[in-house]
């Protein structure tokens, strides 16, 4: 009997691939460290130093362990669909822990707020484009007036050839990185066909219509985009 393979979101409710997780992101995403200091900092030009930060996909707790450290007056609230990363998210998080309120759930499940900034990290290619509206508009509702948005994931051009070149980058750095040959091509066969990609025009859109404004590219890494929108 033929076994499906498993998706990449799956991997999320995996408890080996979960464990695991803390080693992916900086072999796979250029300048990891630096696109998270980048994002505090931009965070950091409005929120006040006892501000309210919620974080959208905050499984694993990377993101909301940089916030932590750096700004010791922030509280955040973090939500994400996979309970398995929530509970990786709190032992991520440590002495931090009890500054942040985890929620299991999608943005909608998340407290009305309102609250001084948002964060999606690594996240919206996980969601098709209907889905990713929502959740942008979701996120728009629970901010105050001026806060910002900082958001990344993969987004590159889409054109046949275009995104097949892209995607031979993405394996590249992946096996530049330290990463098996074979299992970087099985990740971007994977992304190839699971995964929901915008171009970057696409995605700024998805902000606008949403109702922000000033978006602005922050960060480019091969196939990644990283911007800051103001509600």
């Amino acid at each position: 009997m033929a076994h499906s393979k498993p998706s990449l979101t799956s991997a999320f409710s995996d408890a080996a691939a979960v464990a695991r997780y803390a080693e992916g992101p900086p072999r796979t995403v250029p300048g990891f460290a630096d696109m998270h200091r980048m994002t505090t900092l931009l965070l950091a030009e409005r929120v006040p130093e006892n501000g309210r930060v919620l974080v959208v996909g905050a499984g694993g707790g990377l993101e909301l362990l940089e916030f932590a450290r750096r700004h010791p007056g922030w509280n955040f609230d973090g939500v994400d669909p996979s309970a398995e990363m929530i509970q990786l998210a709190a032992k991520t998080l440590g002495e931090f822990a009890e500054r942040a309120r985890l929620h299991h759930g999608f943005v909608n499940d998340a407290p009305e707020g309102p609250f001084d900034a948002a964060t999606c990290l690594l996240t919206m290619h996980f969601v098709g484009e209907e889905e990713r509206r929502r959740m942008v508009a979701e996120v728009h509702r629970r901010l105050r007036p001026g806060s910002p948005f900082v958001l990344v994931h993969l987004s590159f051009p889409q054109r046949d050839t275009e995104r097949s070149t892209w995607l031979a980058r993405y394996a590249e750095y992946a096996v530049s990185s330290g990463i098996a040959r074979e299992d970087a091509l099985r990740a971007i066969a994977a992304i190839d066909s699971q995964l929901s990609i915008l171009t970057p025009g696409q995605d700024e859109a998805i902000l606008c219509e949403a109702g922000f404004s000033n978006v602005s590219l922050f960060y480019a890494g091969f196939t990644f985009r990283g911007w800051v929108a103001y509600a």
